[in-house]
């Protein structure tokens, strides 16, 4: 073992030995370290738009202004080169790429598209109620989709779309909040039937006076896109209580 260790000794101690002589011959060079200070690159700041006068502000403001008042209408973008070409148009006095009714439908489509999706968790969730509750015993379907149970049948005259009733009724939203109940001011309301949303005007016609239903109304027959106040947001599918007391009067 010994013999081993002094054979892997010797290249080092040979190495060594040379190198020390090495190092009485040369002469040392002592090194002088330099610390590198990192580079710090400064970016130039970006330059405001220049408003050489009035009409620059103005129209920056403008056009500022206008796109603010979509975006907050739902809008999140349009097409800017087309967008451009009718302010320019306009302004020279050419005549409209479209007519005014196609415009006029194309802004509120454009809206209604927007506004849809927006509120897609809530259509859906009217969609799918109502596709379950016509399979319950007893719910009726008409052709435009409004869906009635009939609570208590009632033997009297039937309205038309122009008598005027007097009805108690009680209104809730999917998720059972109430928005509006006759009962809770023990006021039934008296109102003429080619006056309220859709779904009241076609849903008391079926009625005889002295019956109460159930009303489950799709959004399009209540209060379609815009809802109503605070309490009722777009595209709500609504349910309805409703009895009728009497028919202009009687």
């Amino acid at each position: 073992m010994k013999r081993i260790l002094i054979t892997l000794l010797l290249p080092c101690c040979t190495f060594a030995a040379l190198a020390q002589s090495t190092a009485k011959k040369t002469t040392t060079v002592k090194k002088t370290t330099t610390t590198k200070k990192p580079v710090t690159t400064v970016k130039p700041a970006v330059s405001p738009a220049a408003f050489k006068n009035t009409m620059d502000s103005a129209s920056y403001a403008f056009g500022n202004s206008m796109a603010g008042s979509l975006k907050n209408s739902g809008l999140t973008t349009l097409n800017y080169d087309l967008l451009i070409k009718g302010i320019k148009d306009a302004f020279a006095g050419k005549p409209a790429l479209i007519k005014e009714d196609a415009a006029q439908a194309a802004i509120g489509n454009i809206f209604r598209e927007q506004s849809k999706l927006k509120y897609s968790a809530t259509i859906n969730e009217g969609k799918t109620f109502l596709e379950n509750n016509k399979k319950q015993p007893g719910v009726q379907v008409t052709a435009s989709g409004l869906q009635y149970l009939v609570l208590t049948p009632g033997n009297g005259i039937k309205p038309k779309a122009t008598d005027t009733v007097l009805a108690h009724y009680k209104g809730t939203l999917l998720n059972g909040k109430q928005f509006d109940s006759s009962y809770d001011r023990n006021e039934p309301l008296s109102l003429p039937l080619n006056r309220v949303i859709s779904g009241w005007t076609e849903g008391m016609q079926l009625m005889n006076a002295g019956s109460k239903y159930r009303f489950f109304i799709p959004y399009q027959l209540a209060y379609g896109e815009r809802g109503a106040g605070a309490d009722i947001p777009p595209y709500s599918t609504l349910i309805f209580e409703v009895e009728l007391l009497k028919v202009n009067g009687k």
